[in-house]
């Protein structure tokens, strides 16, 4: 594949839920007596994906993440970092400001393969998004890296048709008969553009929105999904308690 492919991890939320004194993506994660940080988890996804260039999106706080991963020459990149902008994130999408952070990259990610990952999850096996991007061929636009839930209610859910293509995202279902969520993203430079004029000229800053959208208009999704894989999201502490007990039962 010819065309240059640069991974994206927006870290810019406030973490304000969990009240820790340093940037929720370096909450350590202790494993056989080492420490690893949250973020550098997807970290290791992407690079393991063969990616070579990693983009943070982060705000004005977040010095201990720049302190902790630097330039990434220690985990095999190069790492960039961008600083978005305050906006009004008043929407209803799983995370309301994740369109305005994916764009704020846009002068790094444009004409590029993106592959987008969030900083504050677990992805299982560390081969998610390679084996992922594999199946990247030349008609499809975008591929949602997709994990079984029982918990719909907190994810993207997505729906396919018969044959596999994406041609919904049900955001946050309180019920559903879906049973797959999206986790992570590889998109081609047709949806940077197409995500670059919804946020900057048209206004929405619904995620969800944006992608049902984008199917609508006749970009094509296509899932693929992680068989025996798993998604583990720390947002709130009970979250972080399960993951604990999870990694403790694998001991």
């Amino acid at each position: 594949m010819n065309r240059e492919v640069i991974g994206l991890i927006p870290a810019a939320g406030k973490g304000v839920r969990l009240g820790l004194p340093y940037p929720k993506e370096l909450y350590p994660i202790i494993r056989d007596n080492h420490y690893k940080p949250v973020a550098q988890f997807v970290l290791d996804n992407l690079t393991t994906a063969g990616v070579k260039h990693i983009v943070f999106v982060i705000n004005e706080t977040k010095h201990q993440l720049i302190a902790y991963f630097g330039a990434g020459r220690r985990f095999g990149c190069d790492i960039s970092y961008v600083v978005q902008e305050q906006v009004d994130g008043g929407g209803k999408s799983t995370s309301p400001g994740l369109a305005h952070a994916l764009d704020a990259a846009y002068h790094l990610t444009k004409d590029k393969i993106v592959i987008f990952g969030m900083a504050d999850t677990i992805m299982q096996p560390r081969d998610a998004l390679a084996q992922s991007f594999q199946q990247l061929d030349a008609d499809t636009d975008v591929i949602l890296v997709m994990f079984s839930t029982e918990r719909p209610e907190k994810f993207g859910m997505v729906r396919r048709d018969p044959a596999q293509r994406v041609v919904e995202i049900v955001d946050k279902p309180r019920q559903t008969e879906l049973t797959e969520m999206w986790g992570s993203i590889i998109w081609r430079p047709r949806f940077t553009e197409y995500l670059h004029d919804c946020v900057t000229r048209q206004g929405i800053s619904d995620f969800a929105q944006i992608m049902n959208n984008a199917i609508k208009d006749g970009l094509h999704f296509r899932g693929v999904h992680i068989g025996n894989g798993t998604y583990i999201d720390l947002g709130t502490y009970e979250e972080i308690m399960e993951m604990d007990q999870r990694f403790r039962d694998e001991r």
